[in-house]
């Protein structure tokens, strides 16, 4: 996962200033060196290093810092700022969305950098937004990223315009526009060639791209696992070309981190998207100060209730509180609910935005291959067994383990805690104070009146 190894430092230098009733100027030392190593062998820019934690150092040394009633916990929210100024400042950066369609968005990158797959998840986000998009294929010397692009259109049934009888990207780009004018398409987004080096013919096919398209935004797209190497990406393509923001992909691999650290610094451009996993949704607004968050082990509840609002129907939701409160709470649902919180991301993600650290999720063994098990037995059951789980008795047990290709034993503990939900969601419908907030979050959601939301 993302920025794992420097999470587990950083949070072991915030863990000891916790709780401090007083601070030296010797602990700040040996502090802002532990910062040093740490930010160091996640592959940060040198310079940024020192810089970073020189300011980091001049502010804790302030007095009101040394003389406060709790320096550890000042000094952790000087460390959170500078890393949020780092990362690109409290706000998100947004798309520039013309007000006069069709948008004009082009995205570069060097080969392998993740441009094509970027174009669907960015396509499905503005869709999802409200937009109309339309994806062109502009990489016309890898016949296989034309095929990609339109894979991805399919699955996502969203249109893609190719034209394999030439290699003039301006000529593309202009029939691209009369059909997105004639289909109504409000955004155009075109997938660019990258080269595995940056060259002189790239940059001048991107540069007429630009001169002809006049795109009101051009992304680099930056593969965050190639750490320094990416960095220097970046500076060499803002130079040459004039990019209005970065898109790091595979942040969910096993990457140091360097990139999204250095990356704003060095180009002045901000961070806009994150793609954070290998599904056409795992596509992520960048946040500086979420993402510093998750960095210090504080984690990322924002995140985790928009993808909740995302994934979870409002209809089927107020279905299930109307179960739960009469006590009406299936296999079926249990297996509704499951899917749903699939859509979220993965169980590690969801646990890391809440704040858990990636070593207790280990410890705890806790993996998706718990979802998979989970609907493998519920699968195996018939209707009246999903509908009416206390008729499941040995026999009915042996089958569904047979079907699900699991053991008795693994059903038994699946039963037990679906009974242990159980409970626990009956205890959840008798606190009627959190009901209340409940039912308010659903009827604000779902622009009802809270009256209509009545249970009873």
């Amino acid at each position: 996962m993302a920025f794992e190894g420097l999470s587990e430092k950083l949070k072991g230098v915030m863990d000891k200033l916790k709780g401090k009733a007083r601070i030296t100027e010797d602990d700040i030392k040996e502090i802002t060196r532990e910062v040093k190593l740490a930010l160091l062998e996640a592959d940060v820019n040198y310079k940024i290093v020192k810089e970073f934690t020189s300011t980091i150092s001049e502010k804790a040394l302030g007095q009101d810092v040394l003389k406060s009633l709790t320096p550890g916990q000042q000094v952790i929210k000087i460390v959170h700022e500078e890393l949020v100024n780092l990362l690109g400042g409290t706000e998100a950066a947004t798309l520039n969305i013309s007000p006069n369609p069709p948008t004009v968005i082009m995205l570069c990158g060097l080969q392998g950098s993740g441009k094509t797959t970027m174009a669907g998840k960015l396509s499905n986000l503005l869709r999802k937004q409200g937009k109309k998009p339309l994806m062109v294929a502009c990489d016309v010397y890898r016949p296989a990223a034309i095929d990609q692009l339109e894979v991805l259109g399919k699955q996502l049934n969203i249109p893609v315009y190719a034209n394999r009888q030439t290699q003039d990207v301006v000529q593309i780009v202009k029939e691209a526009f009369k059909e997105a004018n004639s289909k109504l398409n409000d955004v155009i987004i075109i997938d660019t060639a990258g080269r595995l080096h940056i060259d002189e013919t790239l940059m001048q096919e991107l540069k007429n791209l630009k001169a002809f398209a006049k795109p009101h935004e051009i992304l680099l797209v930056v593969d965050s696992m190639t750490g320094q190497d990416a960095v220097t990406v970046s500076e060499t393509f803002n130079q040459e070309l004039g990019i209005d923001g970065v898109v790091l992909t595979k942040l969910d691999g096993d990457t140091r981190g360097g990139a999204a650290l250095s990356v704003k610094k060095v180009t002045g451009k901000p961070i806009k998207f994150v793609g954070v996993g290998e599904k056409l949704n795992d596509i992520e607004v960048f946040h500086p100060d979420r993402m510093a968050q998750r960095i210090l082990g504080m984690g990322d509840v924002l995140t985790l209730i928009e993808k909740a609002e995302e994934a979870f129907d409002v209809e089927e939701t107020l279905k299930l509180e109307k179960k739960l409160h009469k006590q009406d709470f299936t296999l079926q649902d249990y297996l509704d609910q499951l899917k749903q919180v699939k859509k979220m991301g993965s169980i590690k993600s969801i646990l890391g935005m809440i704040g858990i650290d990636e070593k207790a999720i280990e410890q705890a063994k806790i993996d998706d291959k718990q979802f998979v098990l989970a609907e493998s037995i519920i699968q195996s059951m018939t209707t009246k067994e999903r509908n009416y789980p206390d008729i499941i008795n040995g026999q009915r047990r042996r089958r569904i383990a047979q079907g699900s290709g699991t053991t008795v034993q693994q059903v038994n503990t699946f039963l037990k805690q679906y009974n242990d939900t159980k409970t626990m969601m009956k205890k959840v419908m008798g606190n009627k104070s959190m009901m209340s907030r409940m039912m308010k979050t659903i009827a604000k959601k779902s622009n009802m009146n809270i009256d209509d939301l009545k249970l009873d």
